[in-house]
């Protein structure tokens, strides 16, 4: 049982980004920086947090997340693309069509799992409510996985082990619990956690080292952190209405980087929360879960093996 008292700073802006729909925080320790996109402006913002120098690289196409494979080479989650690029240089190194039958569609939410495999997922570009949305998984041989279907809004996902995690259909306000087999096959899927229009729906996740679950409130300006059994123990209030995503980092790994966006704020949601958009940091007492950079075979020939 779990008897830490969750003890958080009152947030703290470290840049006004004024991002229409930020998402995809990363956190590489070895660069001291904390990554971030925005979605609808197709573009990736880094903020060192040794120098606090900002950098914005813009994009092509809209991208949902990047995770890091080694120094400056990342893979990108684009609209119906993954991408392994050298972000310094900006050399494509290699990409991957994702869905091309649903040119409407477009990745959303993608983290890697404690083997190091790339877990993202697709929904409806045009946000209708229909369940046009899949969750796949990219192995170390670039084997890609469809898991699961017929989601509207996918996002997470946060994983417990290599086996077990969980993932959300934003738009159902459903967090899922889910198992799978070594083989990525679907074992079990329940529901964990059911929001209500009061608390906004669910979006992006993480866990802490003794796998309390962080969720962000889009529409509730706020995250709530719920144990392993599905009971709220902490909630940490933010100044801004569309809170997207976050990720533990900085200091021990114990600093929460929360994502924000402007998307579908009325101005009178803009008044009252007006620095949406921004990046915010909170100190906490809490170490969150590493996240081991994407791997594959560098001997293997970068080519997609489709499911």
């Amino acid at each position: 049982m779990n008897k830490l008292q969750i003890k958080t700073s009152k947030p703290e802006v470290i840049w006004k980004a004024n991002t229409l729909l930020g998402e995809g925080t990363l956190w590489v320790p070895s660069q001291s920086s904390i990554f971030f996109v925005d979605i609808k402006k197709k573009k990736i913002l880094i903020f060192n947090l040794k120098t606090n120098n900002k950098k914005i690289i813009k994009l092509d196409k809209e991208i949902g997340f990047l995770s890091h494979i080694k120094k400056n080479i990342f893979i990108l989650g684009l609209k119906s693309e993954l991408r392994v690029i050298n972000l310094k240089t900006k050399k494509t190194l290699n990409s991957f069509k994702i869905e091309k039958d649903k040119p409407f569609n477009r990745l959303n939410d993608g983290k890697t799992d404690p083997a190091g495999r790339l877990w993202f997922g697709s929904m409806d570009n045009l946000e209708r409510n229909i369940p046009n949305g899949s969750l796949y998984c990219l192995d170390k041989k670039l084997k890609l996985t469809k898991v699961d279907k017929k989601y509207i809004i996918t996002n997470g996902p946060a994983f417990i082990n290599e086996k077990n995690f969980y993932h959300t259909d934003s738009r159902k306000k459903n967090i899922y619990k889910i198992k799978v087999n070594s083989k990525l096959k679907l074992i079990e899927k329940k529901i964990f956690l059911k929001f209500n229009k009061k608390i906004g729906s669910p979006d992006g996740m993480t866990l802490d080292v003794k796998n309390n679950l962080w969720v962000c409130h889009y529409g509730g300006a706020c995250i709530t952190v719920y144990n392993s059994k599905g009971k709220k123990i902490h909630k940490i209030d933010l100044p801004a209405k569309n809170i997207t995503n976050c990720t533990f980092g900085g200091v021990n790994n114990s600093e929460l980087f929360i994502t924000s966006a402007i998307k579908g704020l009325k101005t009178s949601d803009i008044k009252k929360y007006p620095l949406s958009g921004s990046l915010f940091k909170i100190k906490t007492n809490c170490k969150g879960k590493i996240f081991r950079p994407f791997k594959f075979k560098a001997a293997s020939p970068l080519g997609l093996h489709r499911p």
